[in-house]
């Protein structure tokens, strides 16, 4: 990655909203007042959905939302065919097959250079949200991947949030004893597997080398002759440990949302997309976002903080100019502050008027403090090196695979190129 910190001018927005899963196209026939949508965005598109339709008096959205395994398995093939959607989620960067080089590269979508809200995109987003230089992927907020804590569930267990990695593992046993694993972990579905190591990678990797990425990119560097090797070790003593329920591998995304929810287990390692998720599912709850210890000296502490999933605009749409009009909503300050209040997130772009949730305040600080790196699939070569992480993991995890083996799959995959 060219560039490890978020800059100075992200801290300055307070900004930062969401990452994770996404539905294919539709088939439904497209007239002048009629936009087909696939979302990421599960419990929040609605409300932007809602409000941009009652702005545009007899437009009617047609939407679905899903899983992103499911959705980064068709996308590609609806674009290639004729039957994607108007608009639809892509992830910044290059880290999956969904992301905004993957797709744009081809040509799959359109051109959005010239819309007013690009060129106020801060540069940390702005390299993510472009392809050769035009941007593609209007990203209205930032991500944060840590531990999120039910706090009732904490009360009643007497313990509180762990700052280090040895009070993590003994966080771990102290909740394992009292009946109450200390996180949901639902990797069944395979892009959460990725989380966890994303939180532990920060601080063991790029602490002690922010130039990671850049060695990695000119061949000084490998995920297998590196911290990476620590961080996915620590990972597997978390699981080790107890930290996790039972059977992680038969729990999906869904199933660990309501044990975080409801207090079956303390708490779940995951972005802050998912705050809004668990109110969702226990409204009188409350939930606070904390940075995941990875090392023993947490002054020193980073955590991943980057551009999250935006919206293109499929070249071929059907209705492009209700796709364009969608987009400008999605980037206003209406639409852009509706989104990161359901998602419990933050905005890209400042002067939105928007006041940051509690349960954000320390990734706000860490933001602040310039105690941030991007997520680390973003500016990889190509979106294989993701793919190949996130099955091993889940191979690890069974048993049929080592952390050596995936690491260096992981290695060769990166060493292909674009």
């Amino acid at each position: 990655m060219n560039t490890r910190r978020l800059p100075a001018l992200l801290a300055s927005m307070t900004a930062l909203a969401v990452l994770a899963a996404c539905s294919g196209g539709t088939n439904a026939e497209s007239s002048s007042t009629t936009l087909t949508l696939a979302s990421v965005d599960q419990g929040s598109v609605e409300d932007v959905i809602k409000a941009f339709e009652a702005a545009n008096p007899g437009v009617k959205v047609n939407f679905t939302t899903s899983g992103a395994d499911q959705y980064q398995q068709q996308i590609r093939t609806q674009l290639a065919s004729g039957t994607a959607p108007d608009v639809m989620s892509v992830w910044p960067g290059n880290g999956n097959p969904g992301a905004t080089y993957v797709l744009a590269k081809p040509g799959y979508l359109l051109d959005l250079s010239d819309q007013p809200w690009a060129a106020k995109l801060p540069d940390a987003v702005k390299s993510v949200a472009q392809y050769e230089g035009k941007t593609y992927n209007a990203i209205f907020g930032l991500n944060g991947i840590g531990a999120v804590y039910n706090q009732q569930a904490m009360d009643k267990a007497g313990l509180t949030p762990p700052g280090t990695w040895t009070d993590l593992l003994a966080f771990c046993r102290a909740a394992a004893a009292k009946g109450t694993p200390a996180f949901a972990l639902g990797i069944q579905d395979n892009w959460v597997t990725q989380l966890v190591l994303y939180g532990l990678v920060a601080s063991t990797v790029y602490t002690k080398d922010p130039a990671f990425d850049t060695k990695m990119q000119a061949g000084q560097a490998t995920f297998a002759g590196s911290p990476w090797k620590t961080a996915l070790a620590k990972y597997l003593e978390m699981h080790q440990t107890g930290c996790f329920q039972k059977n992680p591998l038969g729990t999906s995304y869904e199933a660990s949302q309501e044990l975080a929810a409801t207090g079956k287990t303390l708490g779940i390692v995951q972005g802050n997309w998912v705050i809004a998720l668990l109110k969702g599912k226990n409204p009188n709850g409350t939930f606070t976002l904390k940075a995941l210890p990875a090392t023993d000296e947490p002054a020193t502490a980073l955590m991943p903080a980057a551009a999250g999933a935006g919206y293109g605009i499929n070249a071929k749409a059907k209705n492009k100019e209700l796709a364009l009009k969608f987009v400008t909503f999605v980037m206003s300050p209406e639409g852009m502050n509706l989104y990161v209040k359901k998602q419990g997130g933050l905005p890209s772009l400042a002067d939105t008027g928007y006041a940051v949730d509690p349960s954000l305040t320390e990734l706000s600080t860490f933001i602040n403090d310039d105690r941030t790196v991007p997520f680390m699939d973003q500016l990889w070569p190509n979106a294989k090196v993701q793919q190949t992480m996130l099955s091993g993991l889940q191979e690890v995890f069974s048993g049929q695979s080592t952390p050596d083996k995936v690491l260096a799959a992981m290695d060769a995959d990166y060493k292909t190129g674009g």
